[in-house]
């Protein structure tokens, strides 16, 4: 299972950093992934890591947002910056064989957690 940490109300332009931590199962060479759902609309990726570091981001988020590995290769950070209030939303962590499938048809989700951006 994978467990998301770091989510809270902070201010815009404020920094944030989230953390996804994996167990029950080897994510030897996983990719991974962040997605985000806020009220009312659709999941969507936010940004997505293979394990060779080859990382994509959504367009909202390019330049603002960096996603990394953790170098025991059990999960993933989200280090967001300059957050705005359309940043607003519930974070999700994703880990799959691929980064393909990490993007569109993760094997593992985590439970979410809450980012808001509001002054």
């Amino acid at each position: 299972q994978l467990v998301e940490s770091g989510g809270r109300l902070v201010q815009p332009g404020a920094s944030l950093r989230l953390s996804c931590v994996g167990s029950g199962h080897a994510f030897f060479r996983y990719a991974w992934a962040w997605f985000r759902q806020a009220p009312g609309q659709e999941r969507e990726l936010v940004a997505a890591t293979t394990w060779t570091d080859i990382r994509q981001y959504s367009g909202l988020v390019k330049g603002r947002f960096t996603i990394s590995r953790d170098s025991a290769e059990r999960g993933t950070q989200l280090q967001m910056t300059n957050l705005k209030t359309e940043d607003t939303a519930v974070y999700f962590c994703a880990a799959a064989q691929t980064a393909e499938q990490v993007m569109t048809r993760p094997e593992f989700w985590g439970q979410g957690t809450q980012v808001t951006v509001s002054s």
